[in-house]
């Protein structure tokens, strides 16, 4: 009888330990799914891609808005596109002169052709936005605070100039920028000359590359801000993939 006993206590015991083991590994395997499940665990790479994407393509059409409208260059002094350095002393000089209305209406010419150009951006960015691989997504999550600017500069720069030259030739024959130069350095074209100011700078390449510049400068601060500002994260995605 007293064997009978210890034979089922054995069982009892048994059968509590495997119950107590099952459970736990139940538990574990719950926990490891719960911890990946999108909401409370770790981004996957699929996600980090998608969220890099979508940010990008914010900051982009952000940037575009905000430089791709009149006065958009004009009247912001991060992107003002001003006198090129190399006419700088004939500037002065005109200033100086008397003529500071002409160098200010050369300077307003310049930078109504680079508003013209931005919006032509946007189809070149979509392109690059699609064609961006899980891993260049993975390594600008990653990466430093303006890695997506520096990815998109390096694969839509090329792009980008060959796209806005032609539009920001055709603004500047439209605004004048040429005929503004010369009413600016007219009066005083031997002056001009000793200065260094001929007529050998490409007003046109001038103009291209610092409305670029002033593109990629505004997706770098739309980037930094998606990064640090929950209130710049528009989308449950956008908040997952950049808030860890």
């Amino acid at each position: 009888m007293l064997r009978v006993h210890i034979i089922i206590i054995s069982a009892i015991f048994s059968f509590t330990f495997a119950a107590i083991t099952l459970a736990d590994d139940i538990g574990s395997k719950l926990e490891q799914k719960i911890l990946r499940t999108p909401d409370r665990g770790k981004i996957n790479q699929a996600e980090a891609a998608g969220g890099i994407k979508e940010a990008m393509a914010q900051g982009v059409n952000r940037a575009i808005k905000q430089l791709g409208r009149e006065d958009g260059f004009n009247k912001d002094p991060m992107v003002r596109i001003l006198v090129p350095k190399q006419l700088r002393k004939v500037a002065d000089l005109s200033r100086q002169l008397g003529a500071g209305k002409k160098v200010d209406q050369f300077e307003l010419s310049m930078n109504r052709a680079a508003e013209k150009a931005i919006p032509a951006a946007a189809d070149i960015f979509a392109d690059a936005v699609r064609q961006m691989t899980v891993q260049d997504a993975i390594n600008i999550v990653r990466g430093d605070e303006d890695a997506g600017t520096k990815f998109f500069r390096r694969v839509t720069e090329d792009k980008l100039r060959t796209k806005f030259l032609p539009i920001v030739a055709d603004a500047t024959a439209k605004t004048g920028v040429t005929k503004r130069y010369k009413e600016m350095s007219g009066k005083n074209s031997g002056v001009t000359k000793l200065l260094g100011g001929g007529e050998s700078i490409d007003l046109d390449r001038y103009v291209t590359d610092k409305a670029m510049d002033g593109l990629y400068h505004y997706v770098a601060e739309q980037e930094k801000d998606i990064r640090k500002n929950p209130l710049k994260r528009s989308s449950n995605l956008l908040r997952r993939v950049f808030g860890k």
